[in-house]
């Protein structure tokens, strides 16, 4: 089944500014979030952010900020158990999700999602943890739950179609 622009939502869940220093290749996991949020937004698909705790975590990283179109603080871990889902447009059907830390609020907001009967798709170079071990772990927990991991390009090109979608060659750029 192919990823669909027009049912599809990219979740950012906490890229904090005081997190991202310790996750595991932090820098590349944010730059690939903050390509995947621009291309989601050239496309017209919502991009959502949480922050966890901002008021002792600090908001999400500027570069992601600026591209949500709704942020949600949270407290729990799960960002379902504190209003997620009614921040998700009506047409949504397939959430990609990207964030930190992938075994701790990226798996439990993906698996209440899972359970709401979205179709998600975590994004494998947009998901990072403190330790790559436990980023493979809630891998393969998403994956054996019914998640499907994407990358970038299997997003992009699906939500483009064709090359003669008008954003073509503006999502080319930021791909390569």
């Amino acid at each position: 089944m192919l990823i669909q622009a027009h049912e599809s939502a990219l979740l950012v869940v906490d890229p904090q500014e005081k997190l991202l220093p310790a996750i595991h290749d932090g820098q590349a996991v944010l730059a690939e979030m903050v390509r995947m949020a621009s291309i989601a937004g050239l496309l017209g698909v919502p991009v959502i952010g949480t922050e966890q705790m901002p008021d002792k975590l600090g908001p999400n990283h500027p570069d992601i900020r600026r591209l949500c179109d709704k942020t949600l603080s949270k407290r729990h871990f799960d960002a379902c158990a504190e209003g997620l889902p009614a921040a998700i447009p009506a047409s949504v059907r397939q959430i990609v999700v990207a964030g930190c830390e992938a075994h701790i609020c990226v798996l439990q907001t993906a698996l209440s999602l899972l359970q709401r009967g979205y179709r998600v798709l975590p994004l494998l170079g947009a998901c990072g943890s403190r330790r790559a071990l436990d980023r493979d772990a809630a891998f393969e927990r998403l994956r054996q739950a019914g998640a499907v991991p994407v990358t970038l390009e299997m997003v992009a090109y699906e939500w483009l179609r064709e090359s003669g979608h008008p954003q073509f060659r503006t999502v080319l750029k930021l791909i390569k």
